[in-house]
């Protein structure tokens, strides 16, 4: 435990540093406030943009409804839903299709060209056809999260179970255990670290599409924010939603990390 504490103080020493040169820079007026606020006037707009307000649109004045009318806390909660539900369909569909990829040659040889020729293209480059397909809203920025999550947990997937130790095998063939029961308790365990890579991946992947897709189709969320700020000069606003993407993506990094470490304690890697 102290070794953590010990860890996570070294991992601030570099932050601390960069936000006191940062702050002699600006309180020297080296730079144009309008180009870059201080550190100050970005941790005041930050609570500005966090606190709530009173909600005009909501029928009830309990606390509850006071709480989340913040800007942030809507705007967050608007881009974590569009995150969740298109890495969902996302990994959803990659995740059977990357199974039957790597354990069956014949499904790799019909999808793999295919796959290959779609891998490469961003998701950035599907936003036209996106709103033409599906206009604007929370389902072009669903579609295009959703392509951002499939690749990586596909590619791992169909890495992990490609890449199972031959002796395993063996040993279940040895013992007689038909394909279904060596799929389900050979194979499937043994690509369980890849696939929560690959997941991992994915979510990360998944929240970078989301900014960029805010940024495009709908008219709330982190990433339309900072658009917003971005027209009205608001550079400690746009600063101010930076940090809490942010933020937002080490909670996210840091609880896939925890429960990575919970589902893999059979593992050999994480041994202490």
């Amino acid at each position: 435990m102290k070794f953590k504490w010990r860890e996570m103080g070294a991992g601030l020493i570099v932050p601390v540093i960069l936000i006191v040169i940062w702050q002699f820079v600006t309180s020297m007026g080296w730079v144009n406030a309008q180009v870059l606020p201080s550190p100050v006037a970005v941790v005041k707009k930050w609570i500005e943009y966090a606190s709530p307000y009173e909600a005009r649109d909501v029928a009830t004045t309990s606390w509850l409804a006071w709480a989340f009318s913040g800007e942030l806390i809507r705007d967050t909660m608007g881009s974590m839903y569009r995150v969740v539900v298109g890495f969902v369909v996302g990994a959803g569909l990659a995740l059977p299709l990357g199974l039957a990829m790597g354990s069956s040659q014949r499904a790799y040889a019909w999808m793999n060209p295919l796959l290959q020729v779609l891998r490469p293209i961003p998701p950035i480059a599907y936003i036209p056809l996106s709103i033409l397909w599906f206009g604007l809203g929370n389902p072009p920025a669903i579609f295009l999260i959703a392509i951002g999550a499939f690749f990586p947990v596909l590619m791992n997937t169909i890495a992990g179970v490609r890449h199972v130790d031959g002796i395993y095998i063996r040993a279940a063939r040895n013992l007689g255990a038909s394909q279904s029961t060596m799929f389900l308790r050979v194979m499937l365990p043994a690509a369980v670290p890849y696939i929560l890579s690959g997941v991992r991946i994915g979510i990360g992947t998944a929240f970078i599409v989301v900014i960029v897709s805010e940024m495009i189709a709908v008219n709330n969320g982190l990433g339309f924010r900072i658009l917003e700020a971005r027209e009205y000069f608001w550079s400690d606003k746009i600063i101010a939603g930076m940090f809490s993407i942010g933020l937002l993506g080490l909670a996210i990094d840091l609880a896939m990390n925890k429960l990575n470490n919970y589902l893999l304690r059979w593992h050999r890697g994480l041994e202490n």
